[in-house]
């Protein structure tokens, strides 16, 4: 056969090759990545190829830009922007082609995914000829300020104590499940049962009938439960054993509890304090490095009376508060989903409101979560896809952002001076 033809008997206007298109887009500054094509790098002529034919350097990037798109990025759980120096540790651009790491302060299991394709899309957005993205995103958790003049525990990064005003608020229970929630988000946990007289963790984790071991004879090894290392007195003592100690006896025992495990390099080391503001509370204030406290408290008027007197005395130890968490704000029937507000509404965040603290979340008053709690499997192992195992996960999460945008500790870095008389 001939040549094509037009309809007119005319022979058709060759068509300019795909790179010369190209080119003359960009001539024009309408060229933007083709799907479909690979874009490579060419260190040696400082140019980009187009399914292996060179082109004029077309889609290299800076650094630079790549920082400034970033500024646009913010963590949605910190509200902070992905910058140098902070969260964005290593930024690499090689032709058009960029490979990032960025860390999170907090554990981030469930949100690593999703910070993800939040940073990812802001930056295609914002940079169109991006080829190549290698996008890493880890979690680490350092050690925080404590109190000044209190040394940081070895193997234990940060401290973080449960507290009430007063029993019957549900303290415990929301404490291992807080534990338990960080423990799933990735980070290393223990729990201290610091309630001496009423110790509660060893059955709530299903591990009442165990003792710890010492393998030398000074120390103890923490137990493990559902991946979290524990101590408890009540390890120690018959379950039906009453602790007939007076207040001395009872703060020596937390101390030794405290400082006679062998904790293994835990990033939070979850206390549950018991009710009141009595020798326990004090002890730990003076003498143990709590990075901060949290709150436990229902929306009942007689419960915000003693949770006012729990942030009053941290206050005055010099413990900040990280957070206050609601318990038992709602009942909702299991037969008719009558939804009603037992013990009052919104006191917890009233209570935030008129000292300046952060509202960390509210708790349902909900059968299961007791159930549960007896039978040595807490709610967020037990139900982890149940909504009430994600309330207790959001609480657990906003808890530990508190806790990351805390100062650093740095007391590590400096040598300990000694005066001596000469």
């Amino acid at each position: 056969m001939g040549s094509p033809r037009s309809v007119l008997g005319c022979r058709p206007e060759p068509q300019p090759p795909l790179n010369t298109l190209i080119r003359a887009l960009r001539n024009c500054g309408h060229v933007r990545p083709v799907r479909g094509l690979r874009y490579h790098a060419s260190a040696s002529r400082g140019a980009s190829t187009i399914n292996g034919n060179s082109t004029e350097k077309l889609m290299s990037i800076t650094a630079e830009q790549v920082t400034e798109a970033l500024k646009a990025v913010k963590d949605p759980n910190t509200a902070r922007e992905i910058a140098p120096g902070r969260s964005l540790k290593v930024l690499d651009v090689s032709g058009p082609d960029v490979t990032l790491e960025i860390e999170v302060g907090y554990p981030a299991k469930s949100q690593i995914e999703p910070l993800k394709r939040l940073v990812e899309s802001s930056l295609r957005e914002a940079l169109p000829e991006i080829g190549r993205l290698d996008l890493a995103i880890r979690s680490h958790v350092v050690a925080h300020a404590v109190q000044h003049g209190v040394k940081l525990l070895p193997g234990v990064k940060n401290i973080i104590a449960v507290a009430s005003g007063k029993g019957g608020v549900g303290k415990s229970t929301t404490a291992v499940n807080l534990a338990l929630a960080l423990a799933a988000e990735g980070a290393r946990v223990g729990v201290l049962d610091a309630d001496i007289y009423g110790p509660s963790q060893p059955q709530m984790l299903g591990i009442g009938d165990q003792r710890p071991e010492s393998l030398d004879g000074k120390t103890m090894e923490p137990l493990v439960a559902h991946g979290v290392q524990v101590m408890s007195i009540g390890f120690l003592i018959d379950i039906e054993t009453p602790m007939v100690w007076r207040g001395p006896m009872a703060t020596q025992a937390l101390k030794q509890m405290l400082t006679e495990t062998n904790w293994k390099e835990v990033d939070y080391l979850v206390v549950d304090m018991p009710p009141g503001t009595g020798d326990i509370q004090l002890t730990l204030s003076q003498s143990v490095p709590v990075t901060g406290a949290v709150i436990v408290t229902t929306p009942q008027d007689i419960a915000l009376l003693d949770a006012r007197k729990g942030l009053k005395m941290f206050e005055k130890v010099g413990i900040p508060i990280i957070g206050v968490v609601e318990n038992m704000s709602i009942h909702v029937c299991s037969n008719c989903g009558h939804a009603e507000h037992v013990f009052g509404q919104g006191g917890g965040r009233r209570i935030c409101d008129d000292y300046g603290i952060p509202f960390l979340g509210d708790l349902p008053l909900d059968l299961a979560i007791r159930e549960r709690a007896d039978s040595g499997a807490p709610t967020v192992v037990s139900d982890p896809d149940g909504k009430v195992a994600e309330a207790y996960r959001e609480i657990a999460r906003r808890m530990a952002v508190t806790v990351a945008l805390k100062a650093r500790d740095m007391t590590s870095r400096f040598p300990n001076i000694v005066v001596q008389n000469t």
